[in-house]
């Protein structure tokens, strides 16, 4: 039986070539969750919407359904994040992460929820100007990690409950952890970073912003890649080329 081709919101989250003209290219949609589509002939010059299907671009894009790939027929640009981004390695190698990030947590959402394509946007355009693209970086997981129901504890022990601030870290227990509970390997962290990183989840721009101390960040940013990839089971390629910046 033939589908009907249909139209959704579209983040391009990486592309590969596929044959002497196509495209392959990585989709996060609004309402369809990760897509694969193939854009035909967009590699000549004579393309119709070639420079629309690249990283950064949010599109309207029309599908149509295939066995194993969809077929893009057509891409609006609704909005463009480049600017800003592409020519600031570090907050394009943060950008890059959280692309490589949402197509990861993805997979653990149900693909009519448009939460995460509408906070991977806000993120980009946030992106664009930030001073401080690892805390920006950091906010999304944190918020993204907790929409997908395993966000770290911040206070509390996330092994007994016992009230904190703790000096402790480890992804295996959840997230902070009391001296009784923290185990083997865990990080010894400052209350402050985790103080930190509890603003970036809440959204508490200002109050984090007056504590952007580079020690800080580094060390929340620590903890939220540990805990991000240990839930995920798999490391994010991105994240390793963001820490070499």
């Amino acid at each position: 039986m033939r589908r009907e081709s249909y139209r959704d919101r579209a983040l391009v989250i990486r592309t590969y070539d596929f044959g002497e003209a196509d495209r392959i290219i990585v989709l996060l949609t609004r309402h369809h969750g990760i897509v694969r589509g193939v854009a035909k002939g967009v590699r000549r010059s004579k393309s119709r919407f070639g420079s629309r299907l690249q990283s950064f671009v949010d599109n309207s894009v029309t599908l149509y359904p295939g066995r194993n790939l969809e077929t893009i027929t057509e891409a609006d640009t609704v909005a463009f994040y480049g600017s800003g981004i592409i020519d600031e390695y570090p907050r394009y190698t943060a950008a890059c992460a959280a692309l490589e990030s949402a197509e990861r947590l993805a997979a653990l959402d149900g693909d009519d929820d448009p939460w995460l394509f509408d906070h991977l946007t806000e993120t980009l355009a946030r992106m664009q100007e930030t001073a401080y693209p690892s805390m920006v970086l950091d906010s999304f997981l944190l918020q993204a990690m907790a929409h997908a129901g395993w966000a770290p504890s911040l206070f509390d022990c996330a092994q007994c409950g016992n009230p904190g601030p703790h000096h402790a870290f480890h992804p295996a227990v959840g997230g902070a952890a009391c001296v009784t509970c923290r185990p083997p390997g865990s990080a010894e962290v400052a209350e402050e970073a985790l103080h930190l990183m509890w603003l970036l989840a809440h959204s508490h721009w200002p109050a984090a912003l007056d504590r952007a101390d580079p020690e800080l960040i580094d060390a929340a940013h620590r903890l939220t890649r540990a805990h991000l990839q240990w839930h995920l089971e798999q490391k994010v390629t991105s994240l390793a080329v963001m820490d070499q910046v």
